[in-house]
């Protein structure tokens, strides 16, 4: 995984305001879906290295014409370091303790960038990987995880990407098994610099002019962790998102479905 370094001059005046606001957003919904409750429930930080380190294949397939899936061999973690965390795409920090779990300023790993480097996309501008920022909360309670992400894209379009996931665990036999259902939100600006096309690229490519609305993608998956001798895991997971109009309106879209899904080979830390 590469970090490109950010021209800090580039990064709009309003990512301070949006993330400040999200935080807020945040601490007001979990204070008011649990009423009584303190903000110092979460288990207390750990120097210890907790969670599952190793390996994974990854596929990711692109909605874009004529992109087909992209797959690629990275390493996987879902663990915890004192304040540090990584959840396989998002690594970030701990801050206060909030709920069942931290405040998180958090960092994404997108893969939704796009080279022009088809036929099919010939006359079109290479999209920039999203480089995503911003604010979070991971909440382990006894009904299950809920996580809550706010992410503005310091990288090209500046726009907002915002989700919120749902988690439940079941044992079955010694695999753990965990169904996620979610909702992701991208702003107008995120969505138009992803699926969009200018005048000028409409006249370059014969693909229409098209400007994206901000747009909204159901989420489901399946999560299975399959315990193997000592501390060995194979982490095993498949998600679908159901693409709306504001995306599949765009003639650069050939599906109005995307499959994310990875296999991981990894060693178990206590």
């Amino acid at each position: 995984m590469i970090f490109h370094k950010l021209p800090m001059n580039n990064i709009p005046a309003q990512l301070s305001r949006n993330c400040a606001m999200v935080a807020l957003a945040l601490l007001a919904g979990i204070a008011l879906c649990r009423p009584g409750t303190a903000l110092a429930q979460a288990d207390p930080l750990s120097d210890k290295l907790t969670g599952d380190v190793g390996a994974a294949a990854y596929a990711t397939q692109s909605p874009v014409r004529s992109k087909g899936t992209d797959t690629s061999l990275l390493p996987y973690g879902f663990f915890d370091y004192g304040r540090f965390f990584a959840r396989v795409d998002t690594l970030g920090i701990k801050t206060v303790k909030l709920g069942d779990g931290y405040l998180e300023f958090a960092a994404r790993v997108s893969q939704e960038g796009w080279r022009a480097n088809t036929a099919a996309l010939a006359g079109l501008a290479d999209r920039k990987t999203p480089l995503p920022l911003g604010v979070g909360t991971f909440q382990q309670t006894p009904y299950g995880a809920f996580i809550l992400n706010a992410f503005v894209d310091v990288n090209k379009s500046h726009g907002a990407l915002l989700e919120a996931t749902y988690a439940a665990e079941f044992k079955l036999g010694r695999a753990f098994v965990y169904p996620l259902l979610g909702l992701e939100y991208r702003s107008a600006k995120y969505a138009n610099y992803i699926y969009g096309v200018t005048p000028i690229e409409a006249a370059a490519s014969g693909y229409a002019a098209y400007s994206a609305g901000a747009s909204t993608v159901p989420v489901a998956g399946l999560a299975v962790d399959i315990p193997l001798e000592g501390p060995w895991v194979i982490n095993l997971q498949l998600r679908r998102k159901w693409l709306d109009s504001a995306v599949t309106n765009s003639p650069l879209v050939g599906r109005n479905t995307q499959d994310i899904a990875y296999a991981a080979l990894s060693y178990r830390f206590k």
